[in-house]
């Protein structure tokens, strides 16, 4: 796979636009008011890090064309579901979700060849459902999006159904610190192994030994049964850090009860 090339998807990646920090903070103040001039712009403005990403695909057989197409769709789902008060570089929270939107792209393509008109659709669509999402703060029926792009929503329903490909629990949504948050973790089970566990042992000794905000965590998260990003918001602190409280609480208490 060359990237050495000048134009990818008829970019020319020699022009791309780099933004400042500053340009960046202004960009997603007029994004989150619902700029999508300020959208397109920031999109533009990050382009080198999907060419970035890319690159460490160089041993697979794909053409760039579509890695690029996939890597900029991970990176529209970035820029829409940034949270700029975690406090993070946006680098650092789109890298993984670039790279898992063009992982599940390759694990789907070597089971199943889509043909490139049918990818091509399938890509419009997805961008249009993005857009109209965005825009209008409701998702998109098929009619709509089929209207948005011109083709019958027919074709629209088989494009998308072609390029499907299930999402793995263990797939990285974001990392901070070296610690990185799980598909698993953004979902709420009252069923789940951990409650199973809490609620089959008496706690009571091993709760004692924890401290009150780790306390609080563990009583949200699996006697109420919120998912990380609900008790993130309800105490306060970022949805990382609850997965370490989380980890390292329940590590104590198992260490308590086993020890």
């Amino acid at each position: 796979m060359a990237l050495n090339k000048v134009e990818i998807c008829g970019v020319n990646t020699s022009r791309l636009p780099v933004l400042t920090e500053d340009e960046k903070e202004f960009l997603f103040e007029r994004i989150r008011k619902g700029d999508e001039n300020a959208r397109e712009l920031y999109i533009k403005g990050n382009l080198r890090l999907v060419l970035s990403v890319i690159k460490r695909f160089g041993s697979s057989s794909e053409n760039v064309d579509d890695l690029f197409q996939i890597g900029c769709i991970g990176l529209m789902k970035a820029i829409d579901n940034f949270d700029t008060s975690l406090q993070v570089k946006f680098s650092t929270y789109a890298v993984p979700m670039i790279i898992g939107e063009i992982r599940r792209y390759l694990r789907d393509n070597n089971s199943i060849r889509v043909s490139r008109s049918l990818r091509d659709t399938a890509y419009k669509a997805i961008y249009a459902r993005e857009s109209y999402t965005k825009k209008y703060l409701k998702e998109p029926t098929i009619e709509e999006i089929a209207g948005e792009i011109g083709i019958p929503k027919e074709d629209v329903v088989y494009a998308l159904d072609a390029i499907q490909s299930p999402v793995s629990l263990y797939d990285p949504v974001y990392t901070e610190g070296g610690d990185a948050l799980y598909v698993m973790d953004q979902i709420s089970d009252k069923k789940n192994r951990e409650e199973n566990w809490v609620e089959s042992i008496s706690l009571n000794e091993a709760m004692q030994r924890l401290d009150e905000r780790e306390k609080h965590i563990i009583h949200l998260r699996f006697y109420e049964g919120k998912t990380q990003m609900e008790v993130a918001s309800e105490i306060g602190i970022s949805q990382a850090q609850v997965s370490r409280l989380e980890k390292n609480a329940l590590k104590s208490m198992r260490s308590y009860l086993t020890g």
